[in-house]
């Protein structure tokens, strides 16, 4: 069964049920039906949770449909782990609605993020258990976010294939009548502390206290309990501070030392343990000190890569738990200490992977088309769901709500579009004072703790005279244009923070045994070797001139028509590894 492992990182139980694998599915183009007792026939088979475009859900449909509808049966034991039944969704896109044996259930608008019902009342006394779920998914709809997800038929330029439907996986969980619903976890390295907040759900109770027992390796860091007040727990766990950097350089997480803080919580009454999960947290601080960015205290450079986060047979969704590690590792074999995912919110394994093998990750938000009062809402809405998903990872450490206006297009002369980037921001940072935010990445900055610039010449001698030592950082970022965009707004003028290079290369090679149609890039390489010659010299650019905090290439693999990878789609190297991670760590010029 592909994507078989536990889907929620962050919050682990001992016992769960899987529902990947074959559904019943049909289009329902023109509308037809309104629940699942109006459907007779089931046409078509798909392998979830690969969505009906791709060719591994075994469907391969890339025309235009705005509903389809999914079916299966399943058996529910609820005495496997207690007295609740929790259904679960990792992402399905747009608007689900699902029913437990014709029982509405749930509805959920918003493609990226994932949700969850206590089915229990719904469930049958006993046998085959029914789960329907009608999806909506509007493929012109331009007033949602849908990131890369072309609105054409065919895909063009640097957008890709849609994703429809469910493309995460599906899952049950038995808990007990009162159950820890949710964690999350904020590191102080200041302070040396480790902060809970933990929501009981499930039935009330009077008694309850919460067990967190914290471990570094063979290390034991913390084990306390903590009564529960009004179904929640809010501590802030103060650990032993080793005075000395040596200790504590071993306790903190960075990409070259990705150490990782596990935890076993309980769930008590008395001396019962209720309820049991393992979760991990991890210390780690995210700042800038004057023009620099600093990672635990101490300044860093970020040396990133745009990861789009697509295959090519199940497009937004990783053929395998496998590949998605795989791409971390890759990622850091190029010598890269990050990637920024660039309009997608990515798979929580992902993000487990990068936390675990030690990678940075800018988290940026699927863009809508339209700026309109509907588009705003759903994105500050889907935005809040993915911050308190996805705030306990501590491999991210930047947001990034806006990408080059989109969505926002009228930003320099339309003074809403300005507030809705400002109100982002600071929602963002309301919700997450732990890390830094760019309100909008590319050019037209305001609201931002870095300035993030995108540049794609492809010429290294034009890029050393435009940022060169002898260049007044102060002209750059205050009166440089790039792709016809001022890089900061009016009223916002340059105020000392770091600046990175946050897009630049888009530089594309094309392998025409590999691809012998129609390729996109921002310019083209001649062939393997001026590809390699061009990419290094750049990189070396990047990441040595004193102006920029940080860079990130364009980009990762190639996708689909895009062919500016540093991989082939298949994920195999354009450029022999060891010299690229040279050039990315900036070793190949000493």
């Amino acid at each position: 069964m592909p994507l078989n492992k536990y889907p929620r990182p962050l919050l682990r139980r001992s016992t769960w049920v899987n529902l990947n694998g074959p559904w019943r599915f049909l289009f329902d183009d023109e509308l037809r039906f309104r629940r699942p007792a109006d459907i007779e026939r089931w046409p078509l088979t798909i392998e979830v949770p690969f969505a009906p475009e791709t060719r591994l859900s075994g469907i391969g449909d890339t025309g235009f449909h705005r509903r389809c509808w999914y079916q299966r049966d399943f058996v529910a034991n609820q005495e496997a782990g207690g007295g609740r039944t929790i259904l679960h969704f990792g992402a399905v896109d747009y608007h689900a609605r699902v029913w437990l044996n014709d029982i509405p259930v749930i509805e959920h608008e918003g493609g990226h993020t994932s949700f969850s019902v206590d089915i229990t009342h719904a469930l049958l006394a006993s046998g085959q258990q029914r789960l329907t779920v009608q999806v909506e998914d509007d493929p012109h709809d331009l007033e949602k976010p849908r990131g890369k997800q072309d609105w054409r038929l065919e895909p063009h330029s640097i957008w890709y294939p849609r994703t429809s439907g469910i493309w995460q996986t599906v899952w049950l969980e038995q808990v007990p009548t009162s159950y820890i619903g949710s964690l999350q976890w904020t590191p102080n390295v200041e302070r040396w502390e480790v902060a809970i907040h933990a929501r009981v759900a499930g039935e009330e109770r009077s008694t309850l206290r919460l067990s967190v027992r914290l471990q570094a390796g063979e290390q034991l860091l913390a084990h306390d309990a903590y009564e529960v007040v009004t179904n929640e727990v809010h501590r802030r766990i103060a650990l032993s501070d080793p005075g000395i950097d040596d200790y504590r350089n071993e306790l903190l997480w960075s990409p070259d030392r990705p150490t990782l803080i596990d935890a076993r919580v309980q769930l008590l009454s008395g001396d019962e343990v209720l309820d049991e999960c393992v979760s991990y947290t991890a210390l780690r601080s995210i700042g800038v000190q004057r023009e620099r960015l600093l990672l635990n205290g101490r300044p860093i450079t970020m040396r990133m890569v745009l990861d789009q986060g697509y295959w090519p047979d199940s497009l937004m969704t990783a053929p395998s738990d496998e590949a998605l590690r795989r791409d971390v590792e890759l990622a850091k074999q190029m010598g890269f200490n990050g990637v920024r995912k660039h309009q997608k919110i990515e798979d929580p394994r992902y993000l487990y992977w990068a936390d675990k093998l030690g990678l940075l990750v800018w988290e940026e938000m699927p863009s809508a088309y339209r700026f309109t009062s509907k588009a705003v809402r759903r994105t500050v809405r889907e935005w809040m769901e993915v911050i308190e998903r996805d705030g306990s990872h501590p491999c991210i450490v930047i947001w990034v709500p806006f990408n080059e206006s989109w969505g926002v297009p009228d930003l320099a002369t339309v003074p809403a579009a300005r507030d809705a980037v400002a109100a982002l921001y600071h929602l963002t940072k309301t919700l997450d004072p732990t890390r830094l935010v760019i309100g909008n990445d590319g050019w037209e900055s305001s609201a931002t703790d870095v300035i993030g610039m995108h540049d794609y010449d492809s010429d290294p001698n034009h890029m050393r005279t435009r940022y060169g030592p002898e260049v007044k950082p102060q002209e750059v970022v205050d009166r440089r244009w790039t792709g016809g965009r001022i890089l900061t707004l009016d009223g916002y003028p340059h105020r000392g923070q770091p600046v990175c290079l946050s897009e630049f290369g888009g530089l594309s090679y094309v392998d025409p045994e590999r691809y012998p149609g129609h390729t996109w890039g921002y310019q083209s390489a001649r062939d393997k070797e001026d590809f390699a010659a061009r990419v290094i010299a750049l990189l070396e650019v990047a990441g040595t001139t004193a102006l920029f905090s940080g860079f990130c290439y364009t980009q990762f693999a190639d996708t689909f028509q895009e062919a500016n990878g540093l991989l082939y789609e298949d994920r195999t190297p354009k450029i022999p590894m060891e010299r690229l991670a040279a050039a990315v760590r900036g070793e190949s010029h000493r």
